[in-house]
């Protein structure tokens, strides 16, 4: 139990490794909406709520990876997946296996881990602790 206990030392870095990480995958889905980079099979114009997701998942991402407004942001994203989940995926199939959308369910609930848990190491939102 010692090794678990000296492994919590670096909970703070690993958190922003986890927020990084999480934010460059959903910076992926937003310029895949908007730019179709990586091409994917669903490109197609914009318009409405799509493009308001699309928006919202590549500055979100972008804000997110450097770690700016994180909690505002996280808790923004987290609703959006939780609709994207709810009004896109569920209506396909009530499993998300089935349904494509176990990677909305799992942006959701990270998202909402860093709005409770903050930012980690690495972030912007952390440059007035670094001063003191």
């Amino acid at each position: 139990m010692k090794l678990f206990q000296s492994l919590a030392q670096y909970r703070p870095q690993l958190l922003g490794v986890l927020r990084i990480m999480t934010a460059l995958q959903f910076i992926e889905h937003g310029t895949q909406k908007l730019f179709n980079f990586p091409p994917g099979a669903h490109a197609e114009a914009l318009s409405g709520l799509a493009l308001t997701s699309a928006i919202l998942e590549f500055a979100g991402g972008v804000l997110l990876a450097l770690g700016l407004f994180t909690r505002p942001v996280a808790f923004l994203l987290c609703g959006e997946m939780a609709v994207a989940y709810f009004m896109v995926h569920m209506p396909r199939n009530f499993f998300p296996a089935n349904n494509g959308g176990d990677a909305a369910i799992l942006f959701c609930f990270v998202f909402l881990y860093l709005f409770f848990a903050g930012p980690g190491s690495f972030a912007l939102d952390n440059r007035d602790n670094a001063n003191a």
